[in-house]
């Protein structure tokens, strides 16, 4: 008798340490306290980067539903989409039933958001800022949905990468860059946005990074006045825009007169995901190459 007391003893201890594992407390990027009483199982994601980031944790079963442009890894593509992540179809969200419903507080609306707390489904708030929050993101969203062994893999992976990057290219001489999202209106970023902290990691000095906004709106004679080294384009697709070269009508730029104008392809270097490594090599081997054009001992 005593022994069958002791196992049912020992039953009920592994079922409520179960229980205490399985209840989730975490805080969002916003600061507010999001409780699962269990993993994820249906997530709905509305941004393209935490739709990517949940498959890279080892969370793809997991998504039931997407915004637009949700485009990586393949298997995200045929998804249902719930709109886009600035218009985002509630109906079609709710009707999917689920149990966790991923943001970006930059790209979301608050008016969304809001209702999705009215009407009870649980929101973990994105918002990252830095190389180093990818990775964080990564084993936060492993933790909601039950996969921390795939995400802290895909975590330790990207700052391995990143370690590596840091420290062949952070510490080398500063390269003025200007880095331009669009052409009109001409929009670029500040030292706060994360394709600023990219520069900072490839030795750059953006030359707008103490403008207040993230994404600002600058203007032509800003450019000139600033005279950049490097221009650094993206734009909207994966082909070198042709409003990058419209700068060679200012032969006196440094960036122009060094053939310093280059291109990386928006979903390799806009997104809060791994593969903004491969846009960050990208980039810091294009500055370095800039270096490589100066004039022999100049000093900059």
């Amino acid at each position: 008798m005593n022994t069958v007391l002791r196992l049912i003893a020992l039953a009920c201890a592994t079922s409520s340490i179960a229980a205490v594992a399985a209840d989730l407390h975490i805080t969002d990027d916003t600061g507010a306290e999001l409780h699962l009483t269990q993993p994820a199982r249906r997530i709905v994601s509305l941004a393209p980067h935490l739709t990517e980031l949940l498959f890279a944790a080892g969370a793809g079963s997991k998504v039931v539903g997407v915004v637009s442009y949700s485009d990586f890894p393949e298997a995200a593509k045929t998804l249902p989409q719930v709109g886009s992540y600035t218009n985002v179809d509630m109906e079609a969200l709710a009707a999917l039933k689920p149990d966790l419903v991923v943001a970006w507080k930059s790209g979301n609306r608050n008016a969304h958001l809001d209702r999705l707390s009215a009407l009870g489904i649980p929101v973990f708030v994105n918002e990252p800022r830095n190389l180093d929050d990818v990775a964080r993101t990564l084993e936060i969203l492993g933790e909601l949905a039950g996969t921390t062994a795939q995400a802290h893999v895909a975590a330790s992976r990207f700052r391995e990468r990143l370690t590596a990057l840091r420290s062949r290219y952070s510490a080398l001489p500063p390269v003025r860059t200007f880095y331009q999202v669009w052409d009109r209106p001409l929009m670029t970023i500040n030292g706060e946005h994360l394709i600023g902290d990219v520069i900072r990691l490839c030795g750059g000095e953006n030359v707008f990074a103490d403008l207040p906004q993230l994404a600002p709106t600058v203007s032509a004679e800003a450019v000139l006045a600033a005279n950049p080294e490097a221009i650094v384009a993206s734009g909207m697709g994966e082909a070198r825009p042709e409003w990058l070269d419209q700068w060679r009508r200012w032969p006196g730029i440094s960036a122009v007169a060094g053939g310093n104008l280059f291109f990386i392809p928006p979903t390799i270097i806009q997104r809060h995901t791994p593969r903004i490594l491969d846009g960050a090599t990208r980039l810091c081997e294009q500055l370095d190459s800039a270096r490589r054009r100066r004039p022999q001992g100049s000093i900059k």
